[in-house]
């Protein structure tokens, strides 16, 4: 990634995690959504502080065999399609109250 993207969770979804998977509902239009393993822990990590890189960095390379350039690029596009949704907010600056609506900076 070139620029640095903050994410952040929506706080108009509800959340519940199953073992090491998140199910969380749309409050937009109760669209029910599964995320996967790495995907939850990018979820539970988007506090509007931490960047991606530093997401993947620190919680996604320690734990899983990958490449970084590899898992930035996927975890990009995963934060982008959660975004459309409304689950997710990105961000170039750092997003202190994830209630508004900050939408894709890509």
């Amino acid at each position: 990634m070139s620029q640095k993207l903050y994410v952040a969770r929506s706080s108009a979804v509800a959340a519940r995690k199953l073992g090491r998977e998140m199910m969380i509902m749309s409050g937009r239009d109760s669209t029910l959504f599964t995320l996967d393993e790495v995907a939850t822990i990018i979820w539970e990590s988007a506090n509007g502080l931490a960047t991606l890189d530093e997401i993947v960095e620190l919680r996604i390379c320690a734990e899983f065999e990958v490449e970084p350039v590899t898992a930035v690029r996927d975890a990009e596009t995963m934060a982008e399609a959660l975004a459309q949704h409304g689950i997710l907010h990105i961000s170039r600056e750092p997003i202190l109250d994830s209630n508004t609506s900050v939408g894709s900076a890509k």
